[in-house]
């Protein structure tokens, strides 16, 4: 999906994701939907950042507490986090897991192939 702003120029999927999330560590606690929409651009309506917030719940990359009549919301992913959830659902939604897992590694630059593989021999350390 291209997300459009008001004045009809078109953002880079996930890129208000990011910005919200952003602005969600920049808080230092939890906040409600109006403080995210004063941080981000002013055009901005509050039912848009409603529904990014709502799809970030639902990627588990923030979480939400009622507070009165109002939610406050924390981010549970960073960036990193969110990049992350968004490869694992890509993935959960093919059928054949080790073709696109070694599609994936054989099309990785040498210098993050082997990050790749020195992350996995260091998570597979902690077991």
């Amino acid at each position: 999906m291209v997300e459009v702003d008001q004045r009809g120029r078109r953002r880079a999927q996930g890129a208000l994701e990011t910005q919200v999330l952003t602005a969600l560590h920049t808080a230092g606690g939890p906040v409600t939907a109006g403080w995210v929409r004063e941080r981000l651009a002013a055009d901005l309506a509050y039912t848009t950042v409603m529904t990014v917030l709502a799809r970030l719940l639902a990627k588990d990359a923030v979480t939400r507490r009622r507070e009165g009549r109002s939610c406050l919301w924390t981010p549970a992913a960073d960036g990193a986090g969110l990049a992350a959830l968004k490869m694992r659902r890509v993935l959960d939604g093919e059928q054949d897991r080790q073709a696109v897992l070694a599609s994936f590694i054989t099309t990785l630059p040498k210098d993050d192939e082997q990050l790749l593989r020195r992350l996995l021999r260091d998570a597979d350390g902690e077991d």
